[in-house]
């Protein structure tokens, strides 16, 4: 059997956990608003037309934040076709996703979702076919109280008070040639320095975004951000990454080391950002806004024809996922734990049917798909700070990253509270591995729950008939003793142990 060692000390600390490193992401693509957060007429619809089903999940599944409205879809989005009476509003085709977009819900109901959900909203702007007069028009509809031709539209619109927004996205993805408007570095750095600028004199604590690289993969990863952020460094908060991640030809062991390339690509975005920070002799330091992570089988998508005739909320992008794929999102939540530090927000795209932890049925079913668990269970039991871990763990070879270490864990403990939460992952493909974790500085703890998120079969699925088919379970095989906790974790695992203050 393999074994595995690391410490624990609650003196080694990386950072606080970030209540938004749990945000997610809406957008107006396949079913994600239309049938998904939004459906009048189903049982469950509140007066507004949310589903109660999926509003349950949602504070189920803790998310702390919410994106939106895109995405690929905001850079040819009009935001004001989304607000005011509903029978006038326009339909438009949405070159995006080859869709048609309705706007029956939009900003307001958007903004009243988030409320319903306890979220916090976080907008992007259109940088795509608008730019800082539109940016402009849409802030003052969200902020200013009263007494000017927006801010009174919002409020006949049934808005009395300002949505209170903070957090803004200066456009998506826009090194991207897929997205409507994409622009160059240096065409964007821009832009988006002369939005923020604006913005900023009209409301001077806002929280900017801008957009990084839409994957490391691109061609101009590393010279895109430097370019960016010598032209924003000063006038933005954060800069953003994207990632997604699929098993590619069978090569399961590569899939579930998904988090050595997250790491990479956070440590490079950092670096890079530091460097532009040191040319411009600032003291600031640049977060990043991981607001795109999740498995996502996109080689499916891009093999496939646009939808014709530009139907409404056609079913896109609904990937059903198995235990394999909730284990490797375990591992990349670590990730993003472990670079609490700089990673300060980050969305799991999308929430519902889209590449989401939340499936419904139109006039149905919701439940829950296997990767709602370990989302869950970090959002619930994360908290005080993020703990420095290095464990000391067997390799073995992936193709993808050469030899990886068989563990990837993290953990967080709340000095108020007591509590201490180790989330760790088995990334072997055959054979469990026994974890031995020294405990410093703890007292004397109690074990509270142990669980795994394991099974015979790393493909099998929940379904609407099967919903808890792969759930988290009772871990038999874990044991502290004083100082000392040991646990055995199954082969493709996600495994999480709570301790508390005896």
């Amino acid at each position: 059997m393999l074994t595995a060692h690391l410490t624990l000390d609650p003196a080694f600390r990386v950072a606080p956990v970030r209540r938004r490193t749990f945000g997610t992401f809406i957008e107006h693509l396949g079913r994600c608003v239309y049938t998904g957060v939004y459906e009048p007429g189903h049982p469950s619809a509140d007066e507004n037309g949310f589903r109660r089903d999926v509003l349950d999940l949602v504070r189920e599944l803790g998310v702390t934040t919410a994106r939106y409205p895109g995405g690929n879809f905001v850079s040819g989005y009009r935001w004001e076709d989304g607000v005011g009476p509903r029978d006038r509003r326009p339909r438009r085709l949405d070159l995006a996703w080859h869709s048609t977009e309705s706007n029956q819900f939009g900003l307001d109901e958007f903004v009243t979702w988030t409320r319903a959900a306890g979220v916090e909203p976080m907008l992007a702007v259109n940088l795509g076919t608008r730019g800082i007069a539109e940016a402009l028009d849409l802030l003052e509809y969200c902020s200013v109280e009263s007494g000017t031709r927006l801010s009174d539209m919002r409020v006949a619109n049934g808005a009395k008070e300002p949505h209170g927004i903070t957090m803004w996205c200066l456009g998506n993805e826009m090194d991207g040639p897929w997205q409507i408007g994409h622009k160059t570095a240096h065409e964007y750095g821009r832009l988006a320095a002369e939005t923020a600028r604006a913005m900023r004199m009209m409301v001077p604590g806002l929280e900017l975004v801008a957009c990084g690289s839409s994957g490391s993969g691109m061609e101009t990863f590393g010279a895109w951000e430097s370019t960016v952020l010598e032209e924003t460094y000063d006038l933005v908060d954060f800069v953003s990454c994207h990632a997604y991640y699929e098993e590619h030809d069978g090569d399961l062991a590569s899939f579930l080391a998904s988090a050595v390339d997250m790491d990479h690509f956070i440590d490079s975005v950092v670096a890079t950002a530091d460097a532009v920070g040191a040319r411009l002799k600032s003291k600031k330091k640049i977060d990043i806004s991981f607001d795109e992570w999740n498995v996502w089988y996109m080689s499916r998508f891009q093999g496939a024809e646009p939808p014709r005739d530009w139907p409404e909320a056609p079913p896109l992008l609904e990937d059903h996922y198995h235990l394999a794929d909730a284990v490797t999102l375990g591992g990349l939540l670590i990730s993003l734990l472990r670079h609490s530090d700089r990673v300060t927000a980050a969305c799991l795209a999308q929430l519902v049917n889209v590449i989401a932890p939340i499936m419904t049925e139109p006039g149905g079913r919701a439940w829950r798909q296997t990767t709602f668990h370990p989302f869950a269970q970090a959002s619930r039991h994360a908290g005080g700070h993020v703990l420095r871990t290095e464990p000391a763990s067997p390799l073995h070879g992936t193709e993808r990253f050469g030899e990886v270490p068989v563990l990837d864990a993290v953990a967080t403990h709340d000095e108020e509270t007591g509590a201490t939460t180790l989330f760790a992952v088995n990334r072997s493909t055959t054979q469990p591995l026994t974890l031995t974790t020294h405990l410093r500085g703890l007292g004397t703890p109690r074990l509270a729950e142990s669980t795994t998120l394991s099974g015979p079969d790393p493909y099998a699925r929940n379904t609407a008939d099967t919903p808890e088919a792969v759930v988290p379970r009772p871990n038999p095989g874990t044991r502290l003793s004083g100082e000392t906790l040991e646990l055995t974790l199954p082969p493709v695992s996600w495994n999480v142990v709570r301790l508390t203050r005896s």
